[in-house]
């Protein structure tokens, strides 16, 4: 039975967690995707992989996410990288961790490394999606829809069997919070995990996330015929690999 907990950030938010916790001084965090949550199956492959190697945990759900509290269109990248720092430098503390970040889940991993710097020994990305609210959304949406957004400030997007609603301030935050054009030197290992047939975030993104790693050791991998989520039995068994292989 896993057990959620929850910390209060102020007297109306707070931001539910998942941490396990043994006598090592790494921990293995993991940042999940946009309109995600942390019960998903590739959470549970990590934690199930952290208590086998006896190393740290923890997952958090963003404001507006899962069961944390906060309506999801008041929230944005700024807020979601604060929350998930807050939640570091309690459970982390000064520890050493490992970052694992999921499409958006990988934004938000660099946004750490300008507050934690060289704790971080390592970073996985899956299907990485850095200023994707630019690039795959703004960019391709209409005249119509742009001044829809622009006028009543929120739009919903349909993608398969979700819908998204799109805020103008979450978009306008999103270029407050650009990352492929900076340049991180700390050493470290940072590998790219990409579905060959990712429909929601091309291939180039993790490439490019790569390239702001300056002076890591490197690694991109591409699984064939694999989708944005990595989410089935044989893909998380790539993942755990990988993960295996950075630490």
């Amino acid at each position: 039975m896993i057990k959620y907990n929850y910390f209060k950030i102020s007297k109306t938010k707070k931001i539910r967690y998942l941490k396990h916790t043994q006598n090592s001084n790494l921990h293995i965090v993991f940042l999940h995707g946009f309109m995600s949550d942390i019960e998903g199956k590739k959470i549970k492959k990590f934690l199930k992989f952290a208590i086998k190697k006896k190393i740290n945990f923890l997952a958090l759900e963003y404001s507006g996410h899962g069961k944390s509290s906060g309506k999801f269109i008041d929230g944005n990248i700024s807020k979601w990288t604060k929350e998930t720092s807050l939640l570091i430098t309690k459970i982390v503390k000064k520890n050493n961790f490992i970052l694992i970040g999921s499409s958006m889940g990988a934004w938000i991993s660099i946004n750490q490394f300008k507050i934690f710097g060289k704790q971080i020994k390592g970073f996985l990305g899956i299907g990485s999606a850095p200023e994707f609210l630019e690039n795959l959304m703004w960019k391709k949406f209409t005249k119509d829809m742009k001044k829809k957004i622009k006028t009543k400030g929120l739009i919903i997007l349909s993608h398969g069997k979700y819908e998204y609603p799109i805020t103008l301030q979450l978009i306008n935050d999103g270029r407050k919070n650009k990352v492929l054009k900076k340049k991180i030197n700390f050493e470290l290992n940072v590998t790219m995990v990409h579905g060959e047939k990712d429909e929601s975030v091309p291939l180039v993104y993790s490439k490019r996330v790569l390239k702001i790693f300056k002076k890591a050791k490197k690694k991109l991998v591409i699984v064939k015929k694999g989708d944005h989520s990595l989410s089935s039995n044989k893909w998380l068994k790539i993942l755990i690999k990988e993960l295996d292989l950075l630490i």
